[in-house]
């Protein structure tokens, strides 16, 4: 008897959450599209200065019935009664005329996209949100809108001075006539007078060498890039020379993480953990003096390994890494590696891998600025990266010293 109570409990409280599912969302749509409706009579009533079938000396039109039209919202697919009239072109504020999406799902699918999630996932999320499925079309479509934005962002003035910049580049893939090629994506990102990390520029450059790389300076100083005191790359071929026709003044900086992996590319591989160890030890010194003699110990040490080529690239290119030395020891850390750059860097390709090969440089560029307009938007815009008194105070008294010497 007890065994039978407990079954008739269980029956009684068994609930079919699909068909409660399914109720309240009829409930949502019905609600959402009475609503509309109501707000669309209500903006006839307006421009015909009178209510439906109400007679008014003050009345300036009049209905001629209404048609039906469909509006996908985050609550499903609706219809509207859109209202005629006689005289008037009805054009309401609530919907915009040949709509056909409502405006947060429009920036809801853009985001989607500009966020990693490829085309085919988009469609499938938004037939499980929205009851319809998107097409790649509607999808590229709704791009469109939002690239002449990036584009106007990408060519905006750089109007503050900007200490310390990094650039870098990155080499994705394009389709066209059944073969696959290279195009280069070159960015660069600094950090401003007060700190803060900015993006600067992002642009398309057939390949890594000096053309595409004065190209990419020409944009930024174009742009009114100054005051920059060092720049932060790694050794790219033409890099280093078109830095200096543009920018003569400005200091460089070798990336040392990539001076450590050109050094151990002629190492055996059971050596690199004890050669990398080396190598750090050098740009552990506490000055300029210091690490020289630490290097030509390294090198020497290296020699009687008989690693001679991984000693030679040490003695030809240490001087290079050690340009940090010239500025405060709190920035050091963070101004000998290119690291802030390349973190930025591993994002954009976690986005690009979703779309493997694009149809062309300028898409590539256009998804690749998107993905760093969103990043210049996050928390990593807002924090502080440095903390820039410390140059000041610096320059400040190599001033006082260069005047007390005079």
């Amino acid at each position: 008897m007890k065994k039978d109570c407990t079954q008739e409990r269980e029956k009684v409280i068994q609930i079919n959450e699909e068909a409660i599912k399914d109720h309240l969302g009829k409930l949502v749509r019905s609600t959402v599209e009475d609503t509309l409706n109501g707000m669309l009579d209500a903006e006839a009533d307006r421009l015909c200065n009178a209510e439906k079938y109400q007679r008014s000396g003050a009345r300036l039109d009049t209905r001629a019935g209404h048609y039906q039209r469909k509006l996908h919202t985050r609550a499903g697919e609706v219809t509207l009664k859109v209202p005629k009239l006689r005289q008037q072109t009805f054009e309401t504020a609530i919907i915009e005329r040949y709509r056909r999406r409502e405006a947060s799902v429009e920036e809801a699918l853009i985001e989607m996209y500009l966020a990693g999630v490829s085309v085919r996932r988009v469609e499938g999320i938004t037939e499980a949100l929205w009851g319809t499925k998107v097409s790649p079309g509607t999808i590229s479509n709704l791009n469109k809108k939002v690239y002449q934005k990036i584009e106007e962002w990408r060519n905006r003035p750089i109007a503050e001075d900007v200490p310390y910049v990094y650039l870098d580049g990155i080499v994705l893939k394009r389709s066209w006539a059944g073969e696959v090629s290279n195009v280069s994506v070159l960015v660069a990102i600094g950090v401003n007078r007060e700190g803060y990390r900015r993006i600067l520029g992002i642009c398309e450059g057939a390949k890594e060498d000096k053309a595409g790389w004065s190209n990419f300076l020409h944009h930024l100083k174009e742009r009114g890039l100054k005051g920059v005191r060092l720049f932060i790359t790694d050794a790219c071929m033409g890099l280093v020379e078109s830095l200096g026709e543009f920018y003569p003044e400005a200091k460089w900086q070798r990336c040392i993480v990539h001076f450590y992996r050109n050094v151990l590319s002629v190492v055996p591989t059971r050596r690199m953990l004890e050669i990398a160890t080396m190598l750090k030890a050098i740009h552990a010194s506490e000055d300029r003096v210091a690490a020289i003699e630490k290097s030509e110990a390294v090198c020497l040490k290296l020699e009687g390994l008989k690693l001679r080529e991984a000693a030679k690239k040490i003695r030809q290119s240490i001087l290079e890494t050690l340009t940090y030395y010239d500025f405060p020891c709190e920035h050091r850390i963070r101004i000998r590696t290119n690291n802030a750059l390349e973190r930025i860097m591993r994002e954009i390709r976690r986005r690009t891998r979703v779309v493997g090969a694009f149809p062309d440089g300028h898409s590539a560029l256009m998804l690749c600025a998107a993905r760093l307009r969103h990043v210049a938007g996050t928390r990593w815009g807002m924090k502080r990266y440095l903390n820039m008194d410390l140059l000041r105070e610096q320059d400040l008294d190599q001033t006082l010293e260069l005047a007390e010497a005079m």
